[in-house]
């Protein structure tokens, strides 16, 4: 300890000593391979130096720190080998710098005497490539071009050289092929590239797997999903159940009556998907009888339908979807007939002055008899007063001789 009494002089006379005598040697150099276990031989100290075992005893030979947190080597003086005190893993001590070096000095008493020590650890094929994301999702409209890229993020290894990422590889599928090239800053740029387009129909979701490896012996790798979601484009029309729709429906059905309902389906999603109907021909009689709900296709009765006056109706309805793709069909409804009209009398011919002695069978009149209503509806018989001297004799169709 110093004399705090000392004169000035005296002090920088010590101090000046003190720096002749710390005399600093020739510096060696050593490499090892880092995770090596304690006690692991990394080279024999004493030999290179030319320091006996006897001399490395006596002059308190031992290993200090150079600004290291631990000290991960040691000397055994009993053998002059320099051995490891504490594994080292280099991705923690040098992080990602292409060289790790530790520096450490021997240091030797009577007479004190330093060497300094480098040692190189070098890098083992310890770590996995390992991507950013467990799953990588994408999201591509299925009208997508051929030719398509869509950018990946890459792999990260820990390690250096050969021992990082060198190759990537896509899992076969049927849409995508993988496109790697070089980068300016040393890395590699990885895109999807779209080899096939897609449809959203046909499969909604694809599952890819892209997978990094390094170049150690052996090679270790590490894999990511890539999600795929298909968004839809309007590549579908709708498309109608049935080519043709009929439907049977008494007349007089009252306002409101569902007559028959339309409906088509597109595979497209949301607007795109959504179809309306409307009439694309139709009569202003069927346009008056029946109306078409745009949203559900439901046809209903809106109006008079009379057998007598239309029994069928041929209407075509067109269906579109929410950008224009439209398809059509055909509706046929037949009226049935009800018995809602009474038979009408009309004499188209009449001879009033009957001789007393006309013979029996004698034409008096021609009288015409209709029905509106149709089949047995239509069918009429006629029948005369009892006690009379004549009788009705059907003629033509409706027309009976009286």
């Amino acid at each position: 300890m110093l004399n705090k009494g000392l004169p000035a002089a005296c002090l920088t006379l010590f101090l000046c000593l003190l720096v002749i005598v710390h005399n600093v040697k020739a510096d060696v150099s050593y490499s090892v391979l880092e995770e090596m276990k304690r006690g692991y031989v990394i080279g024999n100290i004493g030999k290179d130096l030319g320091l006996n075992v006897n001399e490395l005893f006596a002059r308190k030979a031992r290993i200090d720190a150079e600004g290291n947190r631990k000290r991960f080597c040691n000397i055994n003086v009993g053998t002059g080998d320099l051995t490891v005190a504490e594994m080292m893993d280099r991705e923690n001590l040098c992080r990602e710098k292409l060289s790790c070096v530790l520096k450490f000095e021997l240091v030797l008493e009577n007479p004190l005497e330093l060497h300094k020590i480098t040692l190189h650890i070098q890098d083992i094929n310890d770590n996995l490539p390992v991507f950013p994301k467990d799953i990588i999702k994408l999201e591509i409209r299925e009208s997508a071009d051929k030719g398509a890229r869509f950018r990946m993020i890459e792999a990260h290894d820990a390690d250096i050289g050969q021992n990082a990422v060198q190759n990537y590889m896509l899992e076969r599928n049927d849409y995508f092929i993988l496109a790697v090239s070089p980068n300016n800053d040393g890395g590699k740029n990885l895109e999807l590239v779209l080899d096939k387009e897609l449809d959203r129909e046909r499969q909604q979701e694809l599952t890819l797997i892209l997978t990094a490896s390094d170049g150690g012996i052996p090679p270790r790798s590490g894999s990511v999903q890539i999600h795929v979601t298909v968004l839809d484009a309007n590549d579908n029309a709708p498309v109608f159940t049935e080519e043709v729709y009929r439907a049977t429906l008494p007349e007089n059905s009252p306002i409101g009556t569902l007559v028959i309902k339309v409906s088509a389906t597109d595979l497209d999603e949301g607007i795109n998907g959504e179809v309306t109907y409307e009439f694309s021909r139709a009569s202003s009689l069927a346009k008056t009888a029946f109306t078409l709900d745009s949203n559900t296709g439901d046809i209903t009765v809106s109006g008079p339908i009379d057998f007598e006056e239309e029994s069928i109706y041929e209407m075509r309805v067109e269906g579109k979807d929410g950008f224009g793709l439209s398809t059509g069909t055909k509706v046929i409804i037949e009226l049935t007939d009800v018995n809602d009209n009474t038979p009408e009398i009309f004499l188209k011919s009449l001879n009033s002055h009957i001789p007393e002695n006309a013979p029996p069978g004698t034409e008096i009149g021609i009288i015409n008899v209709q029905d509106r209503d149709s089949e047995s509806n239509g069918e009429v018989h006629c029948v005369i007063g009892s006690n009379m001297p004549f009788k009705l004799v059907p003629s033509i169709k409706n027309i009976i001789p009286l």
